[in-house]
């Protein structure tokens, strides 16, 4: 190939690459195959061997620069990176609007433009007559650092500026564009599993991880992580260039830049909090982490016009959602009896909202747990809640200790009834309450035996429960049945709707499946997926009531410390009595009729939380269809699947063993019939 012929070619084949570039990160669309555009990048890497001068600044062969740099230098910004005041519910967005007003003619009509806010570092590209020139990093908002070699790296970092008649004028002088470096959820996901099969420390979390990749000295190491950069504002000489916030995001797009699709042009703070209530729902549904959105004013004289205060514009805020932690002061710690009598340590905490709930009371496990946290009363702790999952102590802040803590020691007795607590055996971690009479745990097991996951009568949760047993209703969970409307209109929490609608939904769970009447029973050890085991298995509760430690343990699944549960509970004799009383109420489990399914042999973990439904909706379709629904992953899990908001445990676990990892909508599809 002659000189003028390479040049032809390299050109040709730039505009290719770049325009895959575009539509790929852009778009979100594929004009060819990864493998296809990898075969062009390889031609025009061999053709700029040949001919070293052919290459061009904008080159996709040029994106990752060679030796590791001694360090970096510092850059000032052309105007200051600012921070956002932040606010919270609709009365402090509402309260912003009117400090702004204040401030404009009177009359002036406000447009709004939001956007979802990325959890990623803030950083300004700048080109100079199209071509990128710099890369600085937001710093102190007046200097950063210079990372323009890593952000070459970045595939969605367009190293020259894309034609556009609409724009055609920023490809002219100086364009700066803002916007965030951020590694997408499932990326981190599998850069993680990838660390755990080679022995590595697993890194925290995507916004850490990111920070620290774009700060590497190595822009080798940084084009080896999968980072992205979304831009979110435009600056020009001329700021009559750009007339709103909203042409900002048109020309980012036409220039080459991934700028969100949730931005969206809002008329008053009422479309503002519905857009807000609509992202906090939908949000485990982008690629990326969010706490919130950026409101700002649409119009850019405007938002200039109302200046700065402090480290803030006037004209924008961030709108947080509910965080998932906070930090609290531990008032005092209990013991909590549940129904199967474990002595659960509980955290009486100061009062903190978190995910959009007050917590006032967070699980500490058992008395190894407290001891291996070392968590005090009068300890500032860091508190956490995400989904569904109940509240828990991560760690206690020991800096912030003042010498006034007091440790925690666990007591001899049941706080109850009295009773001396017992371990059954050394290795267990949990103390017990061996009293099947204590009122503690009598309530809890009529609460678990009405419970979703069991026979999922609606009203008779906790606070109902606990007014039934108060008022000797009942005693067990087979006294629900003896209920009539007459007695329940007695108690002060009802009234003629409620009463007949608790009875009518007791009356309809007569003839329960036998997996979920055997798990609403509070076998020790017997879990859901144990129940359903046991059901498939012996088909009847007369052969499962009947069945030997020997049998039990043939079941796949259910090891020996089950099996002795099992057989425990069905020899106790008040237990059997409860299951008389059951019978002669009418109260009848149906046999298993069908044991299978096309999920037959297979077994489920889920980490993290599902959007379409929750973990124990997603392990009843998985029984129904045959397969196993685990709690933690082992050498027999076939597949994790991986939702939002996933802990480092499971995943590196799964990594080890080998464990297919499914996402959400692979399950989905698992899942139809």
């Amino acid at each position: 190939m002659t000189k003028p012929q390479a040049a032809q070619r390299s050109a040709k084949l730039r505009d290719l690459i770049n325009d895959y570039r575009y539509h790929y990160h852009v778009l979100d669309e594929s004009i060819m195959s990864e493998a296809a555009a990898d075969s062009l990048k390889h031609e025009l890497t061999q053709i700029e061997t040949e001919y070293p001068e052919l290459i061009t600044p904008d080159s996709p062969t040029q994106r990752v620069a060679g030796a590791p740099l001694p360090g970096f230098s510092q850059l000032e910004h052309s105007s200051r990176m600012l921070s956002l005041n932040d606010v919270f519910d609709q009365a402090e967005v509402e309260a912003w609007r009117s400090r702004i007003s204040k401030l404009l003619p009177a009359g002036t009509k406000l447009e709004y433009f939001a956007d979802v806010k990325m959890d990623g570092l803030a950083a300004a590209l700048v080109y100079q007559d199209g071509l990128l020139v710099q890369g600085i990093t937001r710093g102190d908002g007046f200097v950063g650092e210079d990372v323009t070699a890593n952000v070459r790296t970045i595939e969605s970092v367009p190293l020259s500026l894309r034609a556009s008649h609409k724009f055609s004028s920023f490809l002219r002088g100086r364009t700066e564009i803002r916007g965030e470096i951020v590694m997408y959820k499932a990326d981190f996901t599998r850069l993680n599993t990838a660390r755990a099969k080679q022995g590595k420390p697993l890194f925290a979390n995507p916004r850490n991880t990111a920070a620290g990749t774009i700060r590497q000295l190595d822009p080798k190491l940084v084009a080896s992580r999968p980072l992205h950069f979304m831009a979110y504002d435009l600056l020009r000489d001329n700021p009559g260039d750009i007339p709103s916030y909203d042409t900002a995001y048109q020309a980012l797009r036409s220039l080459g830049f991934q700028a969100n699709r949730q931005a969206k042009i809002l008329n008053s703070i009422d479309e503002v909090m519905k857009f807000a209530d609509k992202w906090e729902t939908k949000r485990q549904d982008l690629p990326f982490n969010t706490d919130g959105l950026v409101v700002k004013v649409n119009d850019r004289s405007t938002y200039s016009r109302l200046g700065v205060v402090g480290k803030a514009p006037r004209a924008a805020v961030a709108l947080k959602y509910a965080a998932e932690q906070a930090t609290t002061k531990v008032k005092d710690i209990f013991v909590s009896i549940g129904r199967t009598g474990a002595a659960t340590p509980v955290a009486m905490l100061e009062p903190v909202l978190i995910a959009g709930s007050t917590v006032q009371m967070a699980t500490l496990h058992n008395e190894s747990e407290v001891a291996r946290k070392d968590i005090r009363v009068g300890d500032t702790v860091i508190v956490h809640k995400a989904g569904d999952i109940i509240p828990e102590v991560v760690e206690p802040l020991v800096k912030l200790r003042n010498g006034s803590e007091k440790p925690f020691q666990m007591p001899e007795h049941c706080p109850e009834c009295k009773t001396k607590l017992v371990k059954y055996k050394a290795e267990d971690a949990a103390w017990r309450c061996p009293n099947e009479a204590c009122p503690s745990r009598s309530w809890k097991r009529i609460e678990h035996f009405a419970s979703k996951a069991a026979l999922d009568i609606e009203g008779l949760g906790e606070k109902n429960v606990i007014a039934l047993i108060n008022a000797e209703l009942v005693k067990d969970p087979a006294d629900i049945y003896k209920l009539t409307v007459q007695e329940v209109l007695g108690l002060d929490r009802f009234a003629d709707v409620s009463a007949n609608k608790l009875v009518s939904a007791i009356k309809t769970k007569t003839r329960p499946p036998l997996s979920r009447f055997v798990y609403g029973l509070g076998i020790r050890h017997a879990g859901a997926q144990t129940a359903v085991d046991l059901a498939n298995h012996f088909r009847r509760l007369e052969t499962i009531a009947e069945a030997t430690i020997d049998e039990l343990a043939e079941v796949e699944g259910i090891g020996e410390v089950v099996a002795e549960a099992v057989v425990e509970w069905f020899s106790e004799p008040r237990n059997q009595k409860l299951l008389a009383k059951f019978e002669e109420l009418g109260v009848v489990p149906e046999p298993v009729k069908r044991v299978g399914g096309k999920l037959s042999g297979k077994s489920f973990v889920v980490t993290g939380s599902l959007e379409t439904m929750g973990r124990e909706q997603a392990g009843e379709k998985i029984r129904a269809l045959g397969g196993t629904f685990q709690s933690s992953v082992g050498k027999d899990t076939d597949y994790l699947v991986v939702g939002a908001n996933v802990g480092a445990s499971k995943l590196t676990k799964a990594a080890k063993l080998g464990t297919k990892r499914l996402s959400e909508t692979e399950l989905i599809q698992l899942l139809k019939p």
